[in-house]
């Protein structure tokens, strides 16, 4: 089981839109995907169709403690993508966790026991990816995300100011892997947004390929109207018009991360 999570603590970069659009196209390649959202806001599980009544458990349940891991999760409208929702009770669970030693490791000993359960079951059943949503801040929610995961996707929208967090984001997790977890590494960073008409945003993207390598996926995800409409109606953009340019975006942002995968395990 990979487990990833989606990070960046600046807002409005695609963070949330790149959990359910990859988890989505991960699921429609054959692997079995789970949506882990950890945002208050709680908009992943929106725009996954999860409606706030049905979300009876959720991650606040499982970072407590008071419910597995297994018993907070959804299904969605698309077979083999999963999610475990949000609710604005994780507003509270940083008071909640903070006096506990392994507060920075509940999400961790949670997907842990999951991880354990899994092994004894099918190789068709089991959740092959786990995606985490995290909020747009280095909080406590965002140091579980990232002790517990081996793998972290960077989206950066392609704008100027986008690039002013990208050095404070680099070295949180330097400092995630020399005190929490070691086995931390960047999968790959994905430009968002990009709109070709704008002289500045094919500037940033050279600018980040220039600093980063070949840790920028070649994928780009377009500015596309279809991509901020979908969650609207509760759907991934995927399921909402799959011939749009961000939906071909999310495929082969999907088919890419699959082939690193492949890379790295050869390697």
């Amino acid at each position: 089981m990979r487990i990833f999570v989606i990070a960046n603590q600046k807002g409005g970069v695609g963070k949330t839109t790149t959990a359910i659009n990859l988890g989505t196209a991960l699921a429609a390649a054959g692997e079995r995907a789970l949506i882990v959202d950890l945002d208050p806001q709680g908009n992943a599980s929106t725009g996954l169709g999860i409606d706030r009544e049905s979300r009876k458990t959720s991650a606040y349940e499982v970072l407590t403690g008071r419910e597995p891991l297994a018993s907070a999760i959804h299904e969605t409208a698309l077979p083999r993508l999963f999610v475990i929702p949000s609710t604005l009770d994780l507003l509270g669970v940083e008071l909640e966790i903070a006096s506990r030693p392994d507060r920075a490791f509940c999400l961790k000993n949670a997907l842990s026991g999951f991880a354990q359960a899994q092994a004894g079951k099918a190789v068709e059943e089991r959740i092959s990816y786990v995606l985490i949503d995290c909020p747009p801040s280095l909080s406590l929610l965002t140091m579980n995300a990232l002790a517990a995961a081996s793998n972290v996707v960077v989206p950066l929208q392609c704008e100027f100011f986008a690039l002013e967090g990208l050095s404070q984001l680099l070295s949180t997790i330097e400092e995630v892997r020399s005190t929490l977890n070691p086995g931390l590494s960047i999968h790959g960073v994905v430009l968002t947004m990009f709109d070709s008409r704008n002289t500045l945003a094919s500037q940033v993207v050279a600018d980040v390929r220039g600093f980063l390598g070949d840790k920028v996926y070649e994928t780009v995800i377009p500015r596309n109207v279809r991509v901020s409409e979908a969650p609207s109606h509760g759907k991934p953009v995927l399921l909402y018009d799959l011939k749009c340019s961000g939906s071909q975006a999310y495929l082969r942002l999907a088919s890419e991360v699959l082939r690193r995968e492949v890379l790295g395990s050869a390697a």
